[in-house]
């Protein structure tokens, strides 16, 4: 009874349960679930069940714990079986896992296969429907890679098409380059023009300037002080000889050439100075000529001018003469000495000529005054239009050359200022206008302008007819209430035009005229009509 009691409260004692089994029961389950069955088809997933279903079967066999004890089996002791039953479960368990790895790995290449062996037949029977169309494409995939020979027509034709294109690409281009250079030589021409412009300006011109220096002018006592004054200027200085001797001539150099370049327009400017011996010549044959009518004593000042004028007619010429005062202080010194010599009788009229004759042995000049001096010149300007310049000194030559230059550099660009549309000159008032506001204020002097712009209206001569009539339609109305012609032409004949003020003042008559002409304005319709015609 003891040991039967005993042997029966072991066998009714519960039995641990351990959460390494349910654990493993757990993995297992998911592991089996996480097979994808998104690509299987029906066949494919039904097969999967079953094999999942044989497989959980086999599990649940090797994880069941059994009590049941063997009674031909010799006794264990509990803790002994208890032991030897976990080593079993242990070990079923990874068997068990083991297997299920194994049965899922051999699942997955099956359903793989299976695929592959679908895929080949399906393969295999699309082959075998469609070899018509297989053939049809091969054909046309083959014509397309070897094209047909082309013709020996279709060849030049395509030759003669690409020589077209050429040639039009060529044309194309050459008419691009075409304007490319055009576009260049405008741009060019405009730049030539705005500096063309700015060389025109007083603080720019002088620097474009050439002064052409005769090498005669240097070799006289004030040649230095000439050519110290122009290079003081600023411009350029050329010494050259002259077409016309001791002379000083203008050029002046585009704006685009350089300073060693010889691209320089010449200026038609041209002072010469003439030596008082040949200017006392030239007025003595001229006299000669003129009173006398002797033609063979020599050439005259004018006629010594033409020569030159034919011989250079794009040239304006001017003379210079230096220190003429010296040749009438002579005079006037020898013609006391020759008084006085007469008076005491010291010697006859006959020896004029010898004693005139100094500065070893040359011949004297000839007597000229100073009205026959005058008489030439005018006779000189009057005939040929070259002017005469007498100075004292070497220095004021240099500074007439130095004013010259300046003249002669700003002449273009005055040119230029005083070209208006305008044959006539507008004062500043006229030409810029009366203005007129809104309210009509400036009526009055615009009607004033219309007045005074008739030809010998003065502003007095205005204002006396604007205070009798402040407006052309009182002056159109008074008009229109006379009777005949002559009432109307006369209408503003007797109006007074008042001049100063006070005990000064004076008045007298706009008269018949003006009144006429400024009736001709306002009623002619004649746009030919000429305002100083009877009526």
């Amino acid at each position: 009874m003891g040991s039967y009691s005993d042997a029966t409260s072991d066998l009714d004692e519960e039995l641990p349960v351990f959460d390494f089994l349910s654990q493993v029961s757990q993995n297992h389950s998911k592991k089996t679930d996480q097979v994808d069955l998104d690509d299987c088809d029906a066949e494919d997933a039904a097969m999967f069940t079953k094999v999942k279903g044989s497989m959980g079967k086999r599990a649940a066999d090797v994880m069941m714990i059994s009590s049941d004890s063997d009674d031909d089996a010799p006794y264990v002791p509990l803790a002994q079986r208890l032991k030897q039953k976990q080593d079993n479960v242990i070990t079923s368990s990874s068997s068990a896992v083991t297997n299920g790895k194994d049965a899922e790995l051999c699942l997955t290449s099956n359903l793989s296969s299976f695929h592959q062996v679908r895929k080949a037949s399906s393969t295999v029977t699309d082959t075998a429907t469609l070899p018509a169309k297989h053939s049809v494409c091969s054909e046309t995939s083959l014509a397309k890679t070897k094209p047909a020979k082309r013709t020996a027509e279709e060849i030049r034709a395509s030759r003669e098409e690409a020589l077209r294109r050429r040639q039009a690409r060529e044309e194309l281009q050459r008419d691009r380059d075409v304007l490319r250079q055009e576009q260049e030589r405008q741009k060019a021409e405009r730049r030539a023009m705005a500096e063309a412009a700015k060389a025109l300006r007083p603080e720019e011109c002088i620097k474009y300037m050439v002064v052409a220096v005769d090498p005669a002018l240097l070799q006289l006592e004030g040649g230095g002080t000439l050519l110290a004054s122009v290079q003081a200027l600023g411009c350029s200085c050329a010494i050259e000889k002259q077409p016309l001797p001791r002379s000083v001539s203008w050029m002046r150099r585009a704006p685009c050439a350089q300073m060693e370049d010889g691209a320089c327009e010449p200026e038609a400017q041209v002072v010469m100075q003439l030596t008082v011996d040949d200017f006392i010549t030239l007025i003595h044959n001229y006299i000669q000529e003129e009173r006398h009518g002797r033609s063979d004593s020599g050439p005259s000042l004018t006629s010594w001018i033409q020569e030159r004028q034919k011989r250079h007619p794009d040239k304006i010429l001017s003379l210079v003469v230096i220190d003429l005062e010296k040749y009438f202080r002579s005079n006037k010194s020898q013609s006391r000495k020759r008084f006085r010599e007469a008076v005491s009788g010291e010697e006859n009229g006959g020896g004029k000529a010898k004693k005139r004759k100094k500065n070893g042995g040359s011949e004297a000049l000839p007597e000229v005054s100073r009205v026959e001096v005058e008489e030439a010149v005018v006779h000189l300007q009057l005939h040929t239009g070259v002017s005469v310049r007498f100075l004292s000194t070497w220095k004021d030559f240099s500074d007439h050359i130095t004013m010259t230059t300046k003249a002669v550099a700003e002449a273009p660009f005055k040119r230029e200022r005083e070209k208006t549309g305008f044959s006539f000159y507008l004062e500043s008032e006229w030409a810029g206008g009366q203005k007129v506001d809104k309210a009509g204020k400036g009526l009055l002097q615009v009607w004033r302008r219309q007045i005074q712009q008739l030809n010998r209206v003065s502003p007095d001569m205005a204002s006396a007819i604007l205070a009798a009539y402040p407006s052309p339609r009182l002056l159109q109305k008074a008009y229109r209430q006379c009777k005949s012609d002559q009432e109307k032409t006369s209408l503003l004949a007797d109006l007074l035009i008042r001049r100063g003020e006070g005990v000064t003042s004076t008045t007298r008559r706009v008269g018949p005229e003006l009144s006429k002409r400024l009736f001709l304005l306002m009623n002619s319709r004649d746009p030919e009509q000429t305002l100083d015609s009877t009526v």
